[in-house]
């Protein structure tokens, strides 16, 4: 067991295989068997898995590296710029693009009307009361969508010039460091009504 877990991929693995030894048995004692709410079901559970994975190192970016880095003695450094950081900034910047693909995977399983009605805020057929939930949802959707932007659009153009990937002088290195610093920063901003948007939308309306 021991040389199991030692392992991060076979761990992985695994996981991803116990993962869906779980999700083909929940499709054979659902009601509707593998029918679309099966795949919706599906999509939402690689969003959870994916999500889980981009906002958490987007919380270990911001709750921890960026402000631990300043303390960290200069001669240390290269090594959380040459190791750590990019290896951190593959799976973010991965994790948001499946998170995202997930997402509207979902949005569009459970109906081209109901996608079109989230995403217009609820305004398709004018806004009417019980069409405010669509707009709130609308607003979890579009943040995320922003964020993901800012994740390929900003921040890992900038990072790749402030960890030296781009080879850059130190002046435009500086000035990416800091771009994606506050890049990252606003996507720290936006996690939260996102993602209550999400949990509220999903408790309350389903």
């Amino acid at each position: 067991m021991g040389g199991l877990l030692s392992n991060f991929r076979n761990t992985v693995t695994l996981s991803l295989a116990l993962a869906a030894l779980m999700i083909f048995a929940f499709g054979r004692v659902s009601g509707g068997g593998y029918d679309l709410i099966f795949w919706q079901a599906t999509a939402r559970w690689v969003h959870v898995v994916a999500g889980i994975l981009w906002i958490g190192l987007l919380y270990y970016f911001n709750f921890v590296q960026m402000r631990v880095m300043p303390a960290i003695p200069a001669e240390q450094k290269p090594a959380v710029g040459k190791h750590i950081a990019p290896e951190a900034l593959f799976w973010f910047r991965w994790a948001a693009f499946v998170t995202v693909l997930a997402g509207l995977a979902v949005l569009y399983l459970r109906g081209s009307s109901y996608a079109h009605e989230v995403l217009t805020f609820g305004l398709v057929g004018g806004l009417v009361q019980g069409d405010q939930a669509y707009m709130l949802m609308g607003v979890g959707v579009w943040l995320a969508l922003v964020m993901f932007l800012n994740v390929w659009g900003v921040i890992w153009p900038n990072q790749k010039r402030a960890l030296g990937i781009v080879p850059v002088d130190d002046e435009k290195k500086a000035r990416a460091a800091r771009t994606a610093m506050l890049a990252s920063r606003i996507n720290l901003l936006l996690s939260f009504p996102m993602l209550t948007a999400m949990a509220m939308y999903q408790t309350l309306f389903g």
